[in-house]
């Protein structure tokens, strides 16, 4: 399983990757393992503010649907528009082709609450 030191995680297994006042947000590859074959994305946020924490969205995989938080309140600038032709590529390429949304951060202090890798690794080993 990667965990690419680069990146910043939550505890609901979202990934951010730091691009000036833009963070672009994807699920982890714990994540996309857990959830199975993703099937669908459903995003109807673009444009909209939320808090760190708040619902932006859906992931529906063949077993399961489940939500997507904010891992930084801000403004959803971009949704990724690749993932409705192509939802799989959370499962291929979480980290690159397979990020869902960017956002504008509003609150920049909210990054000391997001886990390091080694962080998130560790998490990852209590819950198994």
């Amino acid at each position: 399983m990667k965990i690419p030191a680069d990146l910043k995680y939550t505890k609901d297994h979202e990934w951010v990757r730091i691009e000036d006042n833009v963070v672009v947000v994807g699920v982890s590859d714990y994540a996309q393992s857990q959830l199975g074959d993703v099937v669908f994305m459903d995003v109807q946020t673009e444009g909209d503010s939320l808090l760190q924490g708040e619902v932006f969205g859906a992931i529906e995989a063949v077993k399961t649907v489940a939500d997507l938080y904010m891992p930084l309140s801000g403004e959803i600038v971009t949704f990724n528009s690749d993932l409705e032709s192509a939802p799989e590529s959370v499962n291929k390429d979480p980290y690159g082709s397979g990020w869902i949304i960017k956002v504008k951060i509003s609150k920049p202090a909210e990054l000391d609450s997001l886990l390091n890798a080694e962080a998130y690794k560790a998490l990852i080993e209590d819950i198994q």
